[in-house]
């Protein structure tokens, strides 16, 4: 495969997902509106464009069962099928199914396996299930619909058709269709768009990227006229509006036209609301209208707009041109929207963040250098450059900070679908969507929130019978919740159910030797216990949880990404589950301080201030940790001992208040060396034991300085305090 198409190939398989995910919302949205008519069009339009994209590969897969699905989804849109549970379940479950076969015959590179194909036959088979008990034949849809919109238009056929690109190389020609067209009665107007025609540098002469819309007399029905395009109607996107077609048909055609046109007259004769005769009448009548008003007066004329023009003749409904009109602002943002976004390959994306990382050290290296050497005009210019590097570092973060809404959103189809697994009625909230945090760092959270999410429902959310006994709703609601807090990230997954059961935990823990008999815990160290490998309360195994297995392996993801857990929980009231992650796992601000021969940074964010100890305070800590900080108790860590440092005492001792999840604490050390920016590299497997250690960086002067992990040595410090 050759590298282009392996790139196109690689495209076709993100857009897909977007689009399934796009659908999957929508199918949600109309669970509890059926009527979202902006729904509907949104998960037409993911299974059209998934089954035209696969039709440009070749998989034949894909366009086969996309296909079922999308005449399913037409009916729908035309409003001949009624939105019911089932049906969205089905509909769901394609979506799962397409998402299935586009991983399998895309991202694997081969053919869907035998399973998958056996499945999906089954599935088409429920699909067009829906399809035989359509209660309104298409053919006599325009007699039948009498009532609300009234006749539009004159007395022919408006066909509106796009051929497919392949349909050249499948040995068809489309003017040939339009001709035998012409059999079966009278061409009264072709309009030729040629606006999916490329570039000429890009232009393949084997593809076909024309569109006609065509206004057609005859007595023929339907039917007939449809079996016109039989051998290419998969190929195709063909539009059939009947003579004197209501006035929702025509509004629905204008929002379903392919093209960005972004003018009116072009909108609506594309449509078929107006002929091209009467639409160049119009503007030429305009011309005039602008013409006699100048000549009338000297100032700037008003000359109405082209579709007030056309109303006033009485040649078109308001509705019309105000879709016509919407359908302009929608084509005008598209293109806007278009313009605002380039799409960049992760890979590309992390080469430059390295090499950002690497101008930031050698940006500190030139600045050290300038020190030394005294140059004024090299401390100014390294001083700059220090302020450029900063900002550039600031703006190459920015392009991997990514909502974490994205992330939530999926959630949606899980609670659905777990809650009607365990029969419950379960909905889930959604605040701090807007959120922002490193890419990196949302690709690895979401296993550990699904395991999360899962538990809170099977565990967490009492049966609606016994809710109610308890004077709460019938149906549970679990929340996720996300927000910024001290450079950190904090992530909330949280339920109203039964709460954590103390007692039953304590009793579990020590029928597996975790905890003695005589040992006092705190409810949060109770509570985290809960993480250790194979516990479970769980009085039965079920497909959601019960195992034992989940739980740890979320504590241990979430540290790999250097962020903590903890529990919060309230028996029968509920439990909030409380991740805090790093925004960026690549570069931060650090301030950074000399113990002995070492140097040690801490993230900037959590550095509250820095205070000398008086000769009299270093006296009086030395046979305790804590100082008075303006009335209040500070726990401190001389990191010299912690780390067991070696150099020399220095002439004076410094403590640096840090503060993470609402906890103070301070680091005892010698000498204050400020802020430094700094560029995160992880510490090999051989340095996992290390507490207290995140990782390290590289010093301008080609040093090695090691980053503190804050969270660890508050929660070691705590620990020692109990």
């Amino acid at each position: 495969m050759d590298k282009d198409m392996e790139q196109a190939l690689q495209t076709f398989l993100v857009e897909s997902r977007e689009l399934l995910q796009a659908m999957e919302v929508a199918l949600l949205d109309l669970e509890s509106d059926p009527n979202n008519k902006d729904a509907i069009a949104a998960v037409f339009r993911a299974a059209h464009t998934i089954k035209g994209s696969a039709g440009l590969f070749g998989l034949d897969a894909i366009v086969a069962f996309a296909h079922v699905a999308e005449n399913l989804l037409e009916k729908v849109r035309s409003g001949n099928i009624a939105i019911t549970g089932d049906l969205i379940a089905v509909l769901l479950l394609a979506g799962d199914h397409i998402g299935a076969l586009v991983d399998q015959t895309v991202e694997r590179r081969g053919e869907a396996d035998a399973p998958t194909l056996l499945a999906g036959e089954a599935l088409a088979r429920r699909l067009r299930a829906f399809l035989t008990h359509s209660a309104m034949p298409m053919e006599h849809e325009s007699i039948l619909q009498s009532s609300g919109g009234g006749p539009v238009g004159r007395d022919s056929w408006h066909i509106s058709l796009r051929f497919g690109h392949d349909v050249l190389k499948d040995g068809m020609d489309p003017l040939s269709f339009i001709r035998y067209l012409g059999t079966l009665g009278k061409i009264v107007s072709i309009v030729t768009l040629p606006d999916a025609m490329p570039p000429l540098a890009d232009m393949d002469a084997e593809c076909c990227y024309l569109g006609f819309e065509i206004e057609f007399k005859s007595d023929a029905d339907k039917t007939t006229i449809e079996k016109v395009f039989e051998f290419v109607r998969d190929e195709c996107n063909l539009r059939i509006l009947p003579p004197h077609s209501r006035l929702e048909e025509f509004i629905r055609l204008i929002n379903e036209l392919p093209e960005d046109n972004t003018r009116l007259g072009e909108i609506l004769t594309n449509s078929g609301v107006v002929t091209p005769q009467e639409r160049d009448n119009m503007l030429l009548c305009q011309s005039m209208r602008a013409a006699t008003m100048e000549s009338e007066q000297h100032d700037a004329p008003t000359v109405p707009p082209l579709g007030e023009i056309l109303v006033q003749e009485g040649m078109v409904q308001k509705e019309l041109v105000d879709a016509a009109l919407e359908k302009q602002k929608q084509a005008r943002e598209h293109k806007a929207q278009e313009s605002k976004y380039l799409r960049v390959h992760a890979d590309k994306l992390d080469e430059l963040i390295n090499l950002v990382g690497e101008l930031v050290i050698i940006g500190a290296s030139a600045g050290l250098q300038a020190k030394r050497l005294r140059n004024r005009a090299l401390l100014e210019t390294t001083s700059t450059l220090a302020r450029l590097v900063d900002e550039i570092r600031d703006g190459t973060l920015k392009l991997r900070m990514v909502q974490i809404g994205e992330t939530f959103n999926r959630f949606n189809r899980v609670v659905r679908d777990v809650g009607r697994e365990l029969g419950k009625e379960i909905g889930l909230e959604i605040g701090g969507g807007e959120t922002e945090l490193d890419k990196s760092v949302v690709e690895k959270i979401g296993d550990p929130l699904m395991h999360l999410v899962r538990n809170a429902m099977d565990h967490g959310i009492e049966s609606a019978e016994l809710r109610l006994s308890r004077g709460k709703p019938a149906k549970g609601t679990v929340r996720l919740n996300a927000c910024h807090e001290s450079g950190s990230i904090v992530i909330e997954v949280s339920d109203d159910g039964g709460g954590l059961k103390r007692e039953k935990i304590l009793a579990k823990a020590l029928e597996k030797g975790l905890i003695s008999a005589n040992q006092t815990l705190s409810d949060r160290e109770v509570y985290a216990l809960i993480f250790e490998a194979g516990f479970s309360t769980a009085e039965a195994v079920t497909n959601i949880s019960g195992r034992g297995v989940g739980m740890d392996v979320v504590r241990s993801n979430i540290e790999a990404l250097r962020g903590t857990v903890e529990i919060d929980s309230r028996e029968a009231v509920g439990t909030t589950i409380r991740i805090r992650l790093p925004l960026t796992l690549a570069i931060i601000d650090g301030f950074m301080m000399g113990v002995g021969n070492a140097i040690y940074i801490a993230p900037l964010d959590m550095v509250m201030e820095c205070r000398q100890l008086t000769p009299a305070e270093r006296q009086d800590t030395r046979g305790h940790n804590y100082i008075d900080l303006r009335g209040s108790v500070l726990p401190f860590i001389r990191l010299r001992e912690h780390f067991h440092c070696q150099g020399k005492l220095g002439k004076r001792e410094n403590v640096v208040v840090v503060q993470y999840a609402g906890q103070k604490a301070g680091l005892v050390v010698d000498e204050l060396m400020g802020e430094f920016q700094t560029v995160i590299k992880p510490l090999g497997k051989i340095f996992g034991h290390l507490k207290g250690i995140s990782g390290s960086t590289i010093l301008g002067s080609g040093e090695v300085a090691l980053i503190l992990d804050v969270p660890a040595l508050i929660q070691s410090l705590i620990s020692a305090e109990c």
